[in-house]
Order: structure tokens, then sequence, then C-alpha cells
């Protein structure tokens, strides 16, 4: 519950302060935010599953930013920063999607 209002708080924060993104860290910022939903997805699919476990949550979370936001970094470095975005992109996306059904099985189960 201490999540949700803090995810609700972080959202109306942002939406009402619009801070600004320096531009050194906005191909990053993407990433990281497709990286915090699929943690956001794989921790309530572990609560509707009874496995919620609030220390694995915020490992998941943070490891899933700094590995992904990693992983652009080293694509910049390379000079492929944009097809590593993508790959990245992708896989969490397969994996927020993957999640999504497992909630909707969970829910309505179908």
């Amino acid at each position: 519950m201490i999540a949700v209002v803090g995810l609700v708080l972080g959202v109306v924060a942002g939406l009402v302060l619009q801070p600004t993104v320096p531009v050194v860290l906005q191909p990053y910022l993407p990433i990281a935010v497709v990286a915090a939903l699929d943690a956001l997805f794989g921790g309530f699919r572990a609560m509707l599953d009874g496995m919620f476990d609030d220390q694995v949550f915020l490992v998941s979370f943070l490891s899933n930013v700094v590995v992904a936001a990693f992983i652009v970094f080293l694509g910049d470095q390379l000079g492929v920063g944009a097809q590593l975005s993508t790959a990245v992109v992708v896989v969490l996306g397969i994996r927020i999607f993957s999640n999504a059904a497992a909630i909707r099985r969970h829910l309505f189960k179908a």
C-alpha cells in the first residue's frame, strides 16, 4: 500500500512540478521508465501470486533501472545506442506484457 501511495504521489508531483531532465540524461529516461514499469508489473504479479517481498521488489526495481541505463550507456559509447535502446525496450516490453497477461489471468480468470 505504501508503494502505491508513493507511486501516486510521484506521478502527481511530476505532473505538477514538471521537472526538466538534463540533456545528458534524456536518452536514459525512457529506458529507466520502461525498466521501472517492468519492476512494477512484476511486483504486482508477485503480490497477486502471494509471493511479494518488498526487499526483492526494491532490488529488482533498482537493478532493472541501473542495468538498462548501463546498456544504453554502453551502446552510446560503442556508437550503437539507438539499437541497444531498442533492444532493451523490446526485452522489457515482452516482460511487461507477460506480467500483464499473468495479472489479467489472475484477476479475470481469462
